[in-house]
Parts: structure tokens; sequence; C-alpha cells
């Protein structure tokens, strides 16, 4: 079995490294003036079209970064001419992530865009034997049912090692790429072009479609070995369940599906504040011109948020969508679960935590307010212009931009998930996310979830709190025969699968006397009671 591991392994990591050296497979060269005219929309070839041709005509680039960037300066160039002018009737407001990644899928040759289907193979294939490979074989080499902890701050993989260096560093560069240079990795996005193939004939993947092909695999993958490590236990196997289900359906297929009906691809559980880009002109227009399924959305998306979400808190507390329905707490569960330990339980962290969340919250709430009005005013002006996006002297287009970089791009994505192997698998859930500061808020002050403990029953193993994702020190409750009332929880029920005694346990209650501290604490296993 080890053999099967070692050589899963070695597949697994084939696999990576073609996949991370796929950009550097083709060669990038402008074909026709013809190609160019179909890639551009009429006013980018209107605005640097002409330069952009003779500029790159004749010339083949061995990355696509050598084709983009000529065609992103002169675009500069001649739109920021134009904004100095303020000739906005002219003004082209293509994003250089758009532009750039279209150039780049124009004018692309090589091996990988004539040969997709073995590319595909050869990356997500091999990926996923390799992967399943080194997972399947616990079955047998872990022994019977019960979490295998041991050796795991032995491990550079998950003790900030070496490997777990390594694993950040690949991740924080994909992210980055990602969300800021698309273009980069367009021999990667082209692998994806078979399976985007199934939904729509013919079409081209994009870089998020790419994205939430991997997102998909990797929860897949790991929530197999989620199956494998917590077998024994009936919470977890029901709850890994779930969150596959929901992103595979809700957050990958529907998406996939709805638009070949000539409808929007909307992820149906995506609740504002976390949704940042509800509110948005453009996304509101979208859902208006859909017809009653469009109204349909946009009306769920406020009941979602501000009735379906409160409610369920109330009655399962936060972790009914934290753990059981959230993509990024699916990815958090399964691919991030070997890096739970590494939270941070120390009492600044807690305190860094309530700044943070509660800022973005606030952040996210400005950015909701602002945005709102701005959709408001210009869906409801005779003339159906763009609107007052100006409100308080504050532009909606920057609150929008900033928010989209620091909170959407560097703290979800590059933060959130780059920094596993670091700061622990919730970093984004427990410091950034909006909508988990929403319904922590009404998890604290007004939900039945609680979970409770033995007090008697605790040896102080402190299992629970060095595997608490959120960095809850749930040791000092479970000592005490407290009840862990906390904000932050998110209901994972792993303190509750570590425990060797049964010390702790998740419930839905009445809400009063859900503290557990407001009468006697229990102390020993018949011990004597101290009234607080």
């Amino acid at each position: 079995m080890k053999i099967i591991k070692n050589l899963g392994l070695i597949i697994f990591l084939i696999a990576l490294a073609l996949f991370t050296a796929l950009p550097f497979f083709g060669s990038y060269s402008v074909e026709s003036r013809e190609a160019v005219e179909q890639t551009l929309k009429p006013e980018e070839m209107a605005l640097f079209g002409e330069e952009f041709i003779a500029e790159t005509q004749g010339k083949t680039y061995s990355d696509s970064w050598g084709i983009v960037s000529p065609a992103l300066k002169v675009y500069h160039e001649k739109n920021d001419a134009l904004i100095a002018a303020q000739d906005w009737g002219n003004v082209v407001y293509s994003t250089d992530k758009d532009l750039g990644l279209r150039i780049a899928r124009m004018s692309q040759n090589g091996p990988v865009s004539q040969n997709k289907g073995l590319f595909l193979f050869l990356t997500f294939g091999l990926g996923i034997i390799g992967s399943l490979m080194w997972i399947i074989p616990n079955l047998i080499l872990d022994g019977p049912p019960g979490i295998k902890n041991d050796g795991v701050y032995h491990s550079s993989a998950t003790n900030r090692g070496w490997i777990g260096i390594a694993t950040a560093v690949w991740l924080i560069g994909f992210y980055i790429v990602l969300y800021f240079y698309p273009w980069l990795m367009v021999e990667s996005i082209t692998v994806a072009d078979p399976v985007k193939g199934l939904f729509i004939a013919g079409q081209q993947a994009s870089q998020w479609f790419l994205y939430g092909m991997l997102y998909v695999v990797a929860m897949v993958v790991m929530g197999i070995r989620m199956y494998i490590k917590y077998r024994h236990n009936k919470y977890q196997m029901v709850r890994t369940t779930s969150v596959l289900f929901f992103q595979i359906i809700f957050a990958f297929l529907l998406v996939e599906i709805l638009p070949i009906f000539g409808l929007p691809g909307k992820d149906l559980k995506n609740a504002m504040p976390l949704d940042y880009t509800f509110l948005y002109k453009y996304n509101v227009e979208q859902l208006l011109d859909a017809g009653m399924f469009g109204l349909f959305l946009l009306i769920w998306g406020f009941v979602l948020a501000l009735i379906v979400v409160p409610t369920l808190v109330y009655f399962y507390g936060k972790r009914w969508y934290c753990s059981w329905v959230c993509g990024c707490g699916g990815l958090a569960e399964t691919l991030g679960d070997p890096y739970r330990q590494l939270s941070n339980k120390k009492m600044w962290a807690w305190k860094l935590e309530r700044w943070l969340v509660h800022g973005v919250l606030v952040f996210a709430g400005l950015l909701t307010i602002w945005v709102g009005w701005h959709t408001f005013t210009a869906l409801s002006g005779p003339d159906g212009g763009d609107g007052q996006s100006t409100l308080l002297g504050i532009s909606a287009y920057n609150l929008r931009d900033w928010y989209g970089f620091l909170i959407g791009s560097i703290f979800a994505g590059v933060i959130g998930t780059g920094f596993y192997p670091y700061f622990g698998n919730r970093s984004w859930c427990r410091f950034g996310c909006p909508l988990a500061a929403y319904m922590g808020i009404v998890q604290r002050f007004k939900s039945r979830f609680r979970i409770t403990t033995n007090g008697g029953q605790c040896i102080s193993c402190g299992n629970c709190s060095t595997y608490c994702e959120q960095g809850i020190d749930v040791r000092a409750y479970a000592q005490k025969g407290q009840n862990i009332v906390r904000a932050s929880c998110v209901g994972c029920g792993v303190c509750s699968a570590v425990c060797p005694r049964g010390v702790l346990k998740l419930e839905n209650g009445p809400e009063e006397g859900r503290f557990g501290n407001e009468g006697p604490i229990v102390l020993g296993n018949d011990g004597f009671k101290i009234e607080v």
C-alpha cells in the first residue's frame, strides 16, 4: 500500500509540474487582420487596433506577456489621451484582464491549443488519479475508524515547514495570476475547453470556468479524504456530502447550465454581503432583462440575505451555511483540513479577528448602500443613463474598485486560500468574510445553537483547541463545563470529533440558559459546584 501511495504522489507531482509549466508551452502571433477584428470590440478596434496590428504583425512571441503588453500599452496611451481631453464619448472601459485574455486566446499557437484533450488528461486526469492513489490506501494503512492526527506537527507539509511554504507560494502565485494577469495562464485555461464544450459546444473556457473546475476537483478529491479520515463520525460524513452537493450543483453545474436556456448563470446560495456584486448596475440590469426568472433571482437575493440567513442562523447557528453550504467553507473543510491546527489561538488574534471581520462587514455595508443608490438612480431615471454614481462626495465606482481589489481578490483569494499552509484553513472565514460576521452577530445574541460541555469528563488533552480552525480555546470552556457560544464558531464539529471522552456536543435548544454559565459550573465526575 505504501508503494501505491508513493507512486500516486509521484504521478500527482508530475501532473502539477506540467500544469504549472503550461504557460511556457505555446507561442503567440497575430495571424491576420480579420482575427484582430473578430477579437476586439468595435470601440477597441477604433481606439488602438491599427497600432496593435502594426506593432505585432509578422512577429512571434514566446509567451503571452510579449504579445499582450504592447496591446495594453497602446490601449492605455490612447485611452489616457481621451480622458485628459475629457472626450468621454470615445473613452473605452475595457479591463486589462478581459482585454489581455482575449488577445492571448486569439494569438496562441502550440501543442496545448492543438491537443486540448490530451493535456486535460495529463494535468487534471493524472492529478486526480495520483491524488486518489495517495488517499485511498489510508483506508487500510490508518487501521480502524478514528481520527489519526499522529505526527501532524512533525510533517513539513503541515507544520509550516518547507513543503508548506512551497505550497503557499504556489497557491499565492496562482491566485495573483488568476485575479490580475489571467492572460499569463491562457494555456492552462485552454485545457478546460473540452469540459466547457460539454455545456455549450465550441465555446471557450474563461479563467473563472477553469477556477470553478479546479475548485470542484479539489473539493471532491479532498472530500474523499474527509470520508476516509472521519468515517467514524456521521456528522462529518453528512456535512462533507452537503458541501460537495452545493458546490457541484449550485456553484458549478447550474451556473453553466442556466445560460444554455438563455437565463443568468447565478449561484443561488451566494448571499449578500458575501455576494458584493449583487446590486451592481450591470448585474441588476442583467436580471431584469431575463424576465420572470431574473426577477425571481433579484427578489431571492434579498429574501436570502434578510430572511433566510438570519432565520436559519437562529435555529441552527451559522453552521448551516459556513459548514454545510458555503463554497469557501467547503474548500476550507476539504482542501484545507490538513492545516486546521495552524489557526492562531492567542488572545491578540481574537482581538484582531473582531476588528477585522466587523470592519469588513461595515465596508461591505457601505459598498451596498453606495452601489444600491447608484443602481436605483440609474434604473429609475427618465433617460436610463448612468445615474448618480456619487453619494456624499464618494464615488460608487471607487468603492467597487477598492472593495473588489482588497477584499474580493487579496483577502478572500490570495490570503484566504493562499495562506492555508501558514495561517490555517479558515483565515478568510475568521478574519474577513462579511457574511460570517453578519451571521456571527445573530448567532452570538439570538440563536438556539450552542456547543455543550461535560466538564466532569474533560481530561484537558487539548485536542479540541488544537484542531479548532476558528482559533477558539475550546478546552478552556470544557474544563469549566461552560457552553460554547461564540460568534466565530462555524459548527464544523471537529472539536467534538477529536475529543476522546465525548465531552462536547453540538446542540440546538432553548435560548434560555444557552450560555451554560448562568448556573453552577460542575467540576469532576461527581465533584463540587461553584456558583457564578
